[in-house]
């Protein structure tokens, strides 16, 4: 039963630290401070546009889908950003 015990660790370690690794290594396409001209593709539910940059989800808020608009990245998360438009 150790043995067993040790092995499922030893599992759950390796899953953590490769997830783990996997979102560090991770490129993120976009950064703070940064400015686009993206299309707004859809709406997030709380009505935010929704563009993508390089597959990267990007929140924009006083748009709607079909709109071209400037936008600068004020936020940073590891799989979404948030901008505002300029």
């Amino acid at each position: 039963m150790d043995i067993y015990k040790l092995y499922t660790w030893n599992m759950v370690n390796e899953m953590v630290f490769n997830r783990n690794k996997r979102n560090m290594d991770r490129n993120v396409p976009v950064k703070e401070g940064q400015e686009y001209t993206v299309m707004i593709e859809d709406m997030g539910r709380g009505g935010d546009g929704i563009a993508r940059i390089e597959g990267f989800v990007v929140f924009v808020p006083d748009t709607k889908k079909g709109d071209t608009v400037s936008i600068k990245i004020t936020s940073v998360k590891s799989k979404f950003a948030f901008a505002e438009k300029v």
